[in-house]
């Protein structure tokens, strides 16, 4: 089953959609969107560093983007605000990286590929890469759901139930790493960020709890895979920007669907 490049697209998609899901949800409801597309373009500094030591890309990705993701949260609210601090880091990390891979000589580097994802090309180590880190994103948010749903309503609750909203913090900076590794090669630095809001932003819409939110997420991130990687085969289109623009329209449908059913 795993000899077909469709199939092994497929579980790579669906992969990326069973992660991103309930840490897309967390990223709605803190409004860390901006943070999560800002720290994902730290992951092409990540790929020439990986290729530079010779170590695997998915090593290379998630150190890049933990480090970010830790300074710009170690460094805002101090001289600058949070976004201003996004808006520098995140540009200078992808710059610093679309740099350092041109010192790479004799290493051939598709930079398309990181950019905007190669689906396609995924072989049967990466989709162990894949699920491998998606499973330890969705155990790694279950265990700490309760601590991270309390810390997100309201901090000042989390410290009286004797919980640290800055771990909780620390728990989310993780995962967002996690899945901003093993999602690189579906859908690219750029269009991570898509991924982890849009479907739980159409969520929001057919939702009237937390898990019900993320389970529908997990379903319209899954369709939009699927949907979109047919699209992709019939319409000759790159795979990874087909699966964000499905998702889209999903987003457009869900707003269409709040329009005329009056929901607030």
């Amino acid at each position: 089953m795993l000899d077909d490049f469709m199939m092994r697209a497929v579980l790579a998609g669906l992969g990326v959609a069973l992660a991103a899901a309930p840490l897309g949800c967390f990223v709605i409801w803190r409004r860390m969107a901006y943070f999560g597309d800002a720290t994902a373009h730290a992951a092409i500094l990540g790929v020439a560093l990986a290729l530079a030591l010779s170590v695997s890309i998915f090593a290379g990705v998630l150190g890049a983007v933990l480090l970010m993701a830790l300074l710009v949260s170690g460094l805002s609210h101090k001289a600058y605000a949070m976004d201003t601090m996004l808006g520098v880091l995140a540009h200078s990390a992808l710059a610093f990286g679309l740099v350092a891979v041109s010192f790479l000589h004799g290493v051939r580097v598709d930079l398309m590929a990181y950019l905007f994802g190669d689906i396609l090309a995924v072989g049967k180590g990466d989709l162990a890469v894949i699920w491998g880190g998606g499973v330890l994103v969705v155990l790694l948010i279950a265990l700490r759901w309760q601590g991270l749903l309390t810390a997100t309503v309201n901090p000042d609750l989390a410290y009286a139930a004797g919980g640290d909203p800055k771990r909780e913090q620390l728990v989310l900076t993780i995962a967002l790493a996690v899945v901003v590794a093993v999602a690189i090669k579906v859908v690219g630095a750029l269009l991570i960020g898509a991924m982890l809001v849009i479907p739980a932003a159409s969520a929001r819409v057919f939702s009237s709890t937390p898990e019900r939110m993320v389970l529908v997420a997990a379903l319209l991130g899954g369709a939009s895979a699927i949907g979109g990687l047919w699209a992709a085969y019939w319409l000759d289109t790159p795979a990874g920007p087909t699966i964000v623009c499905l998702a889209a329209i999903f987003f457009s449908v869900s707003q269409l669907w709040q329009l005329v059913s009056g929901r607030p």
